[in-house]
């Protein structure tokens, strides 16, 4: 599940069967909340369909409040919040490092993964809890970015490999699916500009076919 927008107060969740590729649910929304997720989630078993896992990317407080069933964060949703924090093109080592890491989590194992996680911090462990005192003689840390980063991964790290701990349900690690679909929509509507919104929601609903 995931949405998409169309300026900033127009947007499209949507819910996909990653098994047989049909959409269950489409909803437009003007704001992207926790609260119309599990209204979409509820609206789908209510009409018997049985939700078996469900793969998302990693809004603050989403993952936690999902239904008692396996729950995938997008590893690429993963990665480009490690991006925002580091770039792609870090000048520190301990950045660098950390970087490449992350880079791997689409295509290595959760041992793998994790191990390297924790070797990185016996590496820059001490490096990235470095603080000084401020012009208000306040302590500050002093890679704060980097910190959020590792922060990010290490929080999340719950919910990075579920596809990985139920292997025979065969779970995506990532939402591209769906962003599949949304990157060919937005293809299919700029040749569409100047389209009123009622119009847009009639070529939308044709394109998803819900």
């Amino acid at each position: 599940m995931d949405t998409t927008y169309f300026g900033r107060s127009f947007g499209v969740m949507v819910f996909k069967d990653s098994i047989t590729s049909t959409i269950l649910l489409k909803k437009y929304v003007k704001q992207e909340t926790n609260l119309l997720y599990l209204e979409g989630l509820s609206e789908i078993t209510r009409n018997g369909i049985h939700i078996q896992s469900v793969i998302c990317d990693g809004r603050r407080g989403l993952l936690s409040i999902l239904p008692n069933v396996p729950v995938q964060m997008c590893n690429f949703h993963q990665t480009a919040i490690v991006r925002r924090y580091l770039t792609k093109n870090p000048k520190m080592q301990a950045s660098k490092e950390l970087w490449e890491l992350t880079l791997l989590l689409k295509c290595t194992d959760k041992e793998s993964f994790l191990g390297g996680l924790n070797d990185w911090y016996s590496k820059w462990g001490g490096f990235l809890n470095e603080q000084r005192v401020d012009d208000k003689g306040k302590k500050r840390y002093v890679h704060k970015k980097l910190r959020s980063a590792y922060r990010s991964l290490k929080t999340n790290l719950p919910w990075l490999f579920t596809w990985y701990d139920n292997m025979d349900l065969n779970i995506p690690n990532t939402t591209n699916s769906i962003d599949g679909h949304f990157s060919d929509l937005k293809n299919k509507l700029r040749n569409h500009n100047g389209l009123t919104i009622e119009r847009k929601k009639k070529f939308i609903d044709e394109f998803f076919k819900v």
